[in-house]
């Protein structure tokens, strides 16, 4: 069940005994194709989904940030005056937020409040440019700061690489701020245009939690950007989304095998998403599905990101009669598949495919239809009525 405005205010009453002031939301989200092209230049198309990061909270009278996790059921604050990297768990990314929102310059309030999420953590919906996004909306709308969706993402994901430590791209945190209701957003991750892009008619986009999760930071996601960048640099081009597949088969024999396959993926994935976003234009929804399974193909074979988990639900969201096309999402290693499907045949679809899962693998997987929201807003307590 996604939460609501006025369950996120409730729940800061029961905490502090009092109204809230503000209360914010940034949405999570779900890549249908467009994978490890982020970092490279390329193109993605993400929806923001209807798992959100909230956060309901007041002003302080002093320059301390304290939060209450209601999913950890834990206080924690901090300073700006005296922001430092300590590896805090959930509580750096917002202190890296606070710091690179000062380091250009905007004077930040301090607040206490209650951060709550209905967001999966580890499993590919971009949880932390959601709690990135979210922090950022809150100072914003207690410092009186315009929200500006481009510049905001490219601060969260300054905070990410920078205080985290993690080398994402800017594709999470872009979407989450800037995500359009009812539609996915092609983004050009280099000039960070957007297009929103509708989904075919008679469409669902479901997502499947595999019940397995990785370590993003431990994981061997910079290991591959690290292979792009040096695939990029024997090309002599800027990035990979300057290349196109003929012209790095040309030249196959200055890579090594394994860097060759890297980008193959990537150069391949950017033609898939390009290709993808005008079939969706054009309401057809069976070479949608067909470029999804091969970007699964591509991101298991070539990059080597994906996990027996993740190919075993995509192997069986595909054999459902309802599905168009099935792959992997997020950066990988485990965490969650989308799938395309027929939304007459959602119901069916998901009380399928979910216990052929766990009866295969073991795991408890999670699935659920979702919907394509707006990205990160801020209301007044007062505008909030029952919804």
């Amino acid at each position: 069940m996604c939460l609501s405005w006025r369950e996120v205010a409730s729940l800061f009453e029961q905490q502090f005994g009092q109204t809230t002031t503000w209360i914010v939301r940034a949405p999570g989200r779900v890549n249908l194709i467009g994978e490890h092209t982020d970092y490279n230049e390329g193109f993605v198309l993400p929806l923001a989904i209807d798992r959100a990061i909230w956060l309901a909270l007041r002003p302080r009278k002093d320059r301390t940030v304290a939060v209450y996790s209601v999913d950890f059921q834990e206080k924690r604050e901090f300073s700006l005056e005296d922001l430092r990297p300590c590896q805090d768990g959930w509580l750096e990314y917002l202190k890296g937020v606070a710091w690179v929102l000062q380091q250009e310059g905007f004077p930040l309030t301090g607040w206490e409040g209650i951060l709550v999420g209905d967001v999966p953590q580890g499993a590919g919906l971009s949880s932390s440019a959601a709690l990135e996004m979210a922090t950022a909306r809150a100072f914003a709308a207690l410092s009186e700061i315009a929200w500006d969706p481009v510049r905001m993402a490219l601060l969260g994901q300054k905070a990410e690489n920078r205080w985290v430590g993690v080398q994402c791209g800017i594709m999470d945190q872009l979407v989450s701020a800037a995500g359009q209701e009812g539609h996915a957003l092609l983004i050009d991750c280099r000039s960070l245009d957007t297009q929103p892009t509708p989904l075919p008619v008679g469409t669902a986009v479901v997502v499947l939690d595999t019940g397995t999760r990785r370590g993003l930071v431990d994981s061997a996601y910079n290991q591959r950007r690290r292979q792009c960048e040096t695939a990029a640099q024997t090309l002599g081009v800027r990035a990979l989304r300057d290349v196109n597949a003929e012209q790095l088969s040309a030249v196959a024999d200055r890579l090594d095998p394994v860097t060759f396959r890297r980008a193959r993926h990537v150069v391949t994935e950017n033609a898939r998403t390009v290709q993808a976003a005008e079939a969706m234009r054009q309401g057809d929804k069976d070479r949608l599905g067909q470029l999804m399974d091969a970007s699964h193909q591509s991101l298991r074979d070539d990059y080597e990101v994906s996990s027996d988990a993740l190919n075993r639900m995509v192997e069986l969201a595909r054999n459902h009669r309802a599905c168009f096309g099935a792959r992997m999402t997020g950066a990988g290693f485990g965490g969650c598949a989308v799938a395309l499907v027929d939304s007459q045949g959602a119901d069916d679809f998901v009380r399928t495919v979910g216990p052929a899962y766990q009866k295969a693998t073991g795991h408890q997987p999670a699935l659920y239809v979702c919907q394509a929201t707006q990205g990160a807003e801020a209301r007044q307590a007062r505008e909030i009525g029952e919804g």
